[in-house]
């Protein structure tokens, strides 16, 4: 189908890819439902794009692929060179997702349409874009026909080659038409055409090629796809028609498209309220209550009998003279002055008149109304068509066709002339017959905006385009009725919990809203099973409506917003809303009693690891503190222990310091002790002398009398028995320390040769001093 949309579609102001008529498919399915074939039926393609476009739109895309996309062989064979301009295509510098002309060749040659006949096609194009560049002169003399542009000579020649047709041919049939006469004797007349006439049988014939071209490949396609109709039993079916449209101007395509719509959205609304009485009547519910506004009136207005809006521009067709939009639109307003969806524009300065449709009122314009439903086809355009040598041309116009075309007009003259409008409702008619033996499903498709951004909503458009697609009227038809239905299983689920507002109440009391369906005996036992809790949320209506009652003001009586069917509920939006706000103000209760008991639960959990904690507490304290007294314990044994082994230490090293000299007799002086007391007393003194100077120059703990009194007692000497002094300053050295401590010792040092190296400073009450500090003590007597 890639085919036929590239040829089909084009770029709108609100589509980049609109398709441009309406289509059918068919999908074919066998007895075992899959698909074997498919079948294409288009409606009202707008052939007149052909030679006009709208502004800022395009052509259809098939256009501008060969001249994007062609090869430099091709191009010089189709006559199509860079940078080449047409007067029927606008915008070539936009580019598009649509403009891939490679895509558009393989799906043909799927479809069974092979290259040389791609190739063919591709030329008959290129000849109508030719076709579009030659302009005509008005010619001085009305009896001569019309001259050519200057730059026109050239694109008749081309066109011609490429069309294969004699150029002499085709500029006599475009500026030259033929006049017959007569029933039995038919006299030809040739006329000159006016400018605007020969403009007019331009783009007649450009339309025609493209139409028959259109028509042949859906042909092809449908050859391609479909199946026999003895291998396919059920199909499924594909309807896209033409959205609903409304522009600045508006013709006969809009007009067309928007009465398709108009009937489409009647089918679809006989639908949807059929399907809706079916379903209440099911459910045991009344459909009486139901109201809704058809569009009969506007169908009426538009193609009602005997007068209508077709009818009268079909009636000017079928007339033998010129046709003025004024006084169409005259015609229309006076015999369709009573209809209520017929309107005028005051403001508008050319001739219209306006419809107003189920999406909106539509302004159409009267000029070249009448035209376009005639879409007259002059014989001899045919006729130069058929005089082509290209194959393509020879396929699409036959020579001695076995059916008279539409376009060929009746010799007799009394037969009715088939209009567009005519062709066109006779098609929507049979597309009607098929949708209503079909059980249809509708799809509606909305553009949230024009530029295609993604995540971009523009409010004014999506609402315009639910308009269109008479959306807001299915609203407006739901919302009459019971737009909520829940299933019995889904209702209870959800609103159990408003049982919670009611007291248990007894099984005789009944439910204040009818409820005829669950009235019967229900088939099956799950549905038995839901009726006694249906009938316990439904008795907590009357709580809930008494409620809102007294919150809200008083409003006037309404009908009953809740009827339960056999298997499903059905409500208005009231009291889908009454309902939530109960199953809310349950959820909030309990939501409540939760907070209350996890808060509850919360305060006993914190107490109770308060008091788990205060008793880890003591717990830790009691253990550190008889650790710490532990730790005391070991180190004070750790320091009396190292202490014994310093002071042992001490005494050896005092010892070892002594003078291994013998001890000698000691003489006695008169007035001493005797000889062997005397000796043990000095042998305790001189093993215990140096211990008692080191305790006595500490500089720790013990100072003036207390620090006498422990020197006596480590020496175990008397007070004032013995008097040490130091030498005089001016005696250098140290005599010695090794003999008998008799009388006074003397202590010396020797003088350092640097300055202040024999001055010791104050001790620190912080640090410890030894042995050897005794030697630079301060050089002034001590008593002891």
């Amino acid at each position: 189908m890639n085919t036929g949309v590239i040829v089909g579609n084009a770029c709108t102001l609100r589509n980049n890819n609109s398709s441009r008529f309406g289509k059918f498919i068919q999908l074919q399915l066998n007895r075992a439902q899959q698909m074997t074939g498919a079948a294409v039926q288009t409606y009202l393609l707008e052939k007149t794009r052909v030679a006009c476009q709208a502004s800022s739109e395009r052509n259809f895309h098939i256009f501008y692929q060969i001249c994007k996309g062609a090869s430099e062989e091709e191009r010089l064979q189709w006559h199509l060179p860079e940078g080449a301009t047409f007067s029927w295509l606008p915008n070539p510098e936009r580019t598009l997702e649509e403009d891939c002309f490679e895509v558009t060749r393989e799906a043909m040659l799927h479809l069974g349409i092979d290259t040389p006949s791609q190739n063919n096609i591709f030329k008959v194009l290129a000849g109508l874009l030719h076709l579009g560049n030659i302009w005509f002169a008005d010619s001085e003399d009305e009896a001569q026909p019309c001259q050519l542009m200057d730059d026109a000579k050239c694109s008749v020649r081309t066109s011609a080659s490429l069309l294969q047709l004699p150029v002499d041919l085709l500029l006599e049939t475009l500026r030259i038409r033929t006049i017959r006469a007569g029933k039995q004797q038919q006299q030809v007349f040739r006329k000159p055409c006016s400018r605007a006439e020969c403009d007019t049988r331009r783009d007649c014939l450009a339309k025609l090629v493209y139409a028959r071209l259109f028509d042949w490949l859906v042909s092809v396609i449908n050859s391609s796809i479909c199946a026999d109709p003895n291998s396919w039993t059920a199909f499924i079916g594909l309807l896209d028609v033409y959205g609903f449209e409304s522009f600045p101007d508006n013709s006969l395509e809009q007009l067309c498209i928007n009465y398709a719509n108009e009937k489409l959205q009647q089918h679809f609304v006989a639908h949807y309220l059929r399907a809706q009485q079916e379903e209440y009547a099911v459910e045991g519910l009344e459909w009486s209550f139901v109201n809704y506004q058809d569009n009969q009136t506007c169908l009426n207005l538009i193609e009602g009998s005997p007068v209508s809006i077709c009818s009268l521009i079909n009636e000017e067709c079928r007339l033998n003279r010129p046709s003025s939009a004024a006084q169409l639109q005259t015609r229309i307003e006076s015999a369709l002055a009573g209809s209520p969806c017929l309107g005028h524009s005051k403001l508008s300065r050319e001739p219209s008149f306006i419809v107003v449709h189920f999406a909106g009122p539509v302004q159409y314009h009267t000029a070249g109304l009448v035209e376009k439903n005639k879409d007259p086809v002059p014989l001899e355009l045919t006729e130069l068509l058929q005089q082509s040598q290209d194959p393509l041309l020879i396929a699409l116009f036959p020579t001695n066709p076995k059916e008279k075309t539409q376009e060929e007009p009746s010799i007799q003259g009394r037969a009715p002339v088939l209009t567009v409008v005519s062709k066109f409702k006779a098609s929507l008619e049979q597309l009607l017959q098929v949708l209503h033996s079909t059980t249809p499903h509708y799809i509606r498709c909305i553009k949230p905006n024009s530029q295609s951004q993604p995540q971009t909503f523009i409010q004014e458009e999506v609402l315009s385009q639910l308009e269109a697609c008479g959306l807001v009227e299915t609203i407006h038809i739901s919302a009459a009725g019971f737009p909520i239905r829940v299933s019995h299983q889904n209702f209870v689920e959800r609103y159990a919990l408003l049982r919670r507002l009611h007291p248990r109440t007894s099984s005789g009391l009944h439910s204040p809203y009818p409820t005829k369906g669950p009235a019967e005996q229900p088939p099956h036992t799950e549905e038995a099973m839901l009726q006694p809790l249906l009938q316990d949320i439904l008795h907590t209506l009357p709580t809930l409506t008494q409620t809102a009652d007294t919150s809200d003001a008083p409003a006037e009586t309404t009908p009953v917003p809740l009827h339960c069917g056999r298997t499903k509920v059905f409500m208005t939006d009231s009291m889908l809303e009454l309902l939530e706000c109960g199953r809310t103000q349950v959820l909030e209760q309990c939501a409540r009693c939760i907070q209350f008991g996890w808060r509850q639960h919360k305060h006993r959990k914190q107490e109770r690891q308060r008091q788990a904690a205060t008793l880890l507490q003591a717990a830790i304290r009691s253990w550190l503190t008889r650790k710490h007294i532990q730790r005391l314990h070991t180190a004070a044994t750790v320091i009396k222990s190292a202490w014994q082994k310093w002071r042992i230490r001490m005494a050896f090293l005092a010892s070892k310091e002594l003078d291994g000299v013998e001890e000698k007799a000691v003489i006695q002086t008169p007035g001493s002790l005797s000889s062997p007391v005397q000796t043990r007393f000095l042998r305790a003194v001189i093993h215990l002398w140096p211990l008692g100077l080191v305790l006595a120059n500490s500089a720790v703990g013990i100072r003036g009398f207390q620090r006498k009194l422990v020197v006596c007692a480590c020496l175990q000497l008397r007070s004032g028995s013995y008097n040490v002094q130091t030498a005089q300053q001016d005696q250098a050295g140290v005599t010695s320390i090794r003999a008998l401590p008799q009388g006074s010792v003397k202590f010396h040092c020797r003088r350092s040769p640097l300055r202040y190296a024999d001055t010791c400073p104050e001790p620190s009450p912080n640090t410890v001093t030894g042995f050897n500090q005794i030697l630079l003590e301060r050089h002034r007597p001590v008593h002891v």
